[in-house]
């Protein structure tokens, strides 16, 4: 039977007198209440159980999946993914043309779109070009007045390589911004519509910058999206309000709340509670927690995603290929899928990316040879073996639901072919920092695509300019394989450019592929309008419970 709608609380109100309150009191109220149009706005917050704290609000600074999921509330892009699809559709700009080249992208802004007004900051102006030079510029120009002032690793726009991707951005006129690239690069437009490019207010650059508080800006966030930010604090609460000022619909949902919790049982516990209305996506072991209440429902999809473990190219063992592929083959994937993902919904990982994007190459295979590996070791020097650190994931995603325990099942597997390995792991933001920094040997890690291009898995994680340091993987033939498919419009030629470049991704073994898997979001059945993302994102705009 399904469950009847919650119905609306009326707001408190004193008494009319102090003597008690009669039935036609009573009716009064209601009649005037549905009159004045107030029953109707008892609106709810809506709480979200999060697995992670955002490591900062500046969007172009951060790329995990749960900084991405808390900035998106709150900024946003020239071009959006239409809900629930990789289709681009406008945002702050209404209208794009790409030049027959795929070399020139120009962009005509929203009229009258207003960013934030906060205590902190008052916007005096509407969105202009002068945004987005300021937003976009900030990524490329280590000499920009507001770097210096507060120098910054804008981590996927560096990883794409857009300061070598662009040759200038031009200022057309107040409404109308041009991309101009020195390559034709075909997913380009694409990548404008990610989280990592929502547009900052140049006015609240300019305050910030005149008041010596530039490093504010990752602090106290100034977007255009459908809330605001109101509070932080970490590990425990994130709070938004409804934008009062959007250009787009205005939110039912007056407060929206991220409840952090890192533990995944905690968080199936607030939701069964109903103490939040979503929660992240959960494990496919806490999936029959659910079953059988009718208050709740599991969404699901089968997302482009992967996990895998990277190895550090520049830190010895691991710079050696050898030592890299028999550690890869030493791996029993079928034991641990049977431990990780009991429901069956996940698939091992071949390649870079899931087998569902375009490119992706059928012929390429896993191998689990024990003996194999341990003549690669020999060949490489280590016939007694070797001894390096195994970083676990500390946080719970649905390619990796349990970070302890696939490294516990990693290290048994290397004693086999005589590799130690010393499990260590640390607080979500320190272990990506930390990581960022090559202290590792071997640390778990995932991706989760949005466009449905294979460039969006191999350009942010395997090419030369996600590479600075040289802990990542870096390969001049592959790296003219993936620039070539870049600039290439025939899609048939393009897959067999992205075909070939994983051959090399294979031999190489820059990561230990693990999982593509299945996204549960659980959502209580008060919450309306929230559509899953091909990712198995959030997005809680004109999301509201009844």
């Amino acid at each position: 039977m399904p469950t009847l709608p919650t119905l609306p609380t009326l707001p408190t109100l004193p008494p009319l007198s102090t003597q008690p309150r009669t039935p036609f009191i009573s009716l009064a109220l209601a009649a005037v209440l549905a009159s004045t149009g107030l029953a109707a706005q008892a609106a709810k917050p809506l709480v979200y159980c999060a697995d992670a704290s955002p490591e900062g609000f500046d969007p172009g600074l951060w790329d995990s999946a749960s900084t991405n999921t808390a900035n998106s509330q709150m900024f946003q892009g020239l071009l959006a993914f239409k809900r629930g699809t990789t289709e681009l559709i406008p945002q702050l700009a209404t209208a794009w043309q790409i030049s027959p080249d795929a070399k020139t992208f120009t962009f005509t802004l929203r009229p009258g779109v207003k960013f934030h007004s906060t205590p902190y900051f008052k916007p005096s102006r509407t969105l202009n070009a002068d945004d987005v030079l300021f937003t976009f510029q900030r990524f490329i120009d280590p000499q920009h007045p507001f770097n210096k002032a507060f120098p910054a690793n804008f981590i996927y726009p560096q990883n794409m390589g857009l300061a070598k991707l662009l040759d200038g951005i031009d200022r057309v006129d107040d409404m109308t911004v041009r991309f101009r690239l020195k390559s034709p690069n075909v997913t380009f437009a694409t990548n404008l519509a990610m989280a990592w490019s929502g547009i900052h207010s140049a006015e609240y650059g300019a305050q910030l910058l005149k008041a010596g508080q530039a490093a504010q800006i990752n602090n106290q966030p100034v977007g255009t999206g459908p809330y605001v930010f109101k509070s932080y604090a970490k590990d425990d609460v994130l709070r938004m309000t409804a934008n009062p000022d959007t250009w787009g619909k205005k939110q039912q949902t007056p407060a929206l709340i991220f409840s952090i919790s890192r533990e995944p049982n905690v968080r199936v516990q607030k939701l069964l509670a109903g103490e939040c209305q979503v929660a992240s996506a959960i494990r496919d072991v806490d999936v029959s927690a659910m079953d059988g209440r009718a208050d709740i429902t599991v969404m699901k999809i089968q997302a482009l995603n992967i996990s895998y473990l990277s190895f550090n190219m520049k830190k010895a063992p691991t710079d050696k290929r050898e030592v890299r592929e028999a550690l890869d083959i030493a791996v029993d994937r079928n034991a641990i899928f049977k431990a990780l993902f009991p429901r069956g919904d996940a698939t091992q990982a071949i390649s870079a990316f899931p087998p569902a994007i375009p490119g992706y190459n059928k012929q390429l295979k896993n191998e689990y040879n024990p003996e194999r590996a341990k003549q690669l070791l020999a060949k490489a020097g280590f016939a007694k073996g070797l001894e390096i650190d195994l970083w676990a994931l500390p946080v719970s995603r649905p390619t990796n639901p349990n970070g302890q325990l696939m490294a516990q099942l990693i290290q048994q597997d290397w004693a086999k072919i005589g590799v130690k390995a010393n499990i260590k792991t640390y607080e979500w933001g320190e272990y990506l920092k930390r990581a960022n920094n090559g202290e590792h040997n071997v640390y778990m890690s995932g991706w989760g695509g949005e466009t449905g291009d294979a460039d969006e898995f191999l350009t942010p994680n395997l090419s030369c300019a996600a590479n600075r340091s040289g802990v990542k993987f870096c390969n001049p033939e592959f790296e003219k394989l993936i620039d070539e498919a870049r600039a290439t419009p025939d899609a048939k030629k393009r897959n067999a450019l992205y075909e070939q470049a994983q051959v090399i991704f294979k031999r190489e073994r820059p990561w230990i592929t693990m999982a593509h898997s299945t996204v549960y979001i659980p959502v209580r059945k008060d919450v309306q309008g929230f559509i899953m993302a091909p990712n198995g994102t959030v997005d809680f705009e004109d999301v509201y419970r009844k």
